[in-house]
């Protein structure tokens, strides 16, 4: 296969994964009021991009998935200011999506193929979980009813973000189980 082809079928599999992450973030299970939301399995296209195609695809494929997020589901607290708006962009949006690709990373010290699936699935998710309770403390802090921030923001981000890594990981687990070939490039 050449170069050419095999970079343009990589290209038409990330646009295929980002519009299927689209499409099942779009399919909610449960909404919070401000942002947030247990989805069917939306993370993994963008962490097996990460498996079948290393941290650089990965990588590339959850950002333009976090510009499509913005683009789609921006949600911005009261007034804001500047600085607390680009940390937002930041943790919420750009950090949190981005940094699922490096699902394959956290996997490669594992021998044990499906434990690095395992593992570098729900690391990942957790690394989101992490820009979530960070963007709460920092920016939407104000919004915690007289708790620490840290506790809204953990209880907040936790009560969506525990779900969806369980559901997450198992998927991405039980997807490598029947059909490991998914989770590697194929030289065809």
């Amino acid at each position: 296969m050449s170069k050419t082809y095999s970079k343009t079928r990589t290209l038409v599999e990330c646009a295929l994964m980002i519009a299927l992450g689209t499409v099942l973030a779009n399919i909610k299970i449960y909404s919070l009021p401000n942002g947030g939301s247990i989805t069917l399995f939306s993370m993994l296209p963008f962490i097996m991009i990460s498996f079948r195609h290393g941290v650089k695809w990965g990588l590339f494929t959850g950002f333009v998935n976090s510009l499509l997020q913005m683009l789609l589901g921006f949600y911005a607290p009261p007034a804001p200011g500047l600085l607390p708006l680009v940390g937002m962009i930041l943790l919420d949006y750009v950090l949190a999506f981005t940094l699922l690709g490096l699902a394959c990373a956290i996997a490669k010290p594992f021998s044990n193929k499906l434990v690095g699936v395992g593992v570098g699935t729900a690391v990942v998710c957790f690394i989101r979980f992490m820009c979530s309770f960070l963007s709460g403390v920092l920016i939407w802090g104000n919004l915690s009813d007289g708790l620490p921030a840290w506790t809204y923001s953990l209880t907040y981000n936790g009560s969506y973000m525990l779900p969806e890594t369980i559901m997450t990981t198992i998927a991405a687990v039980l997807i490598y189980k029947a059909a490991p070939q998914l989770f590697s490039a194929q030289n065809d």
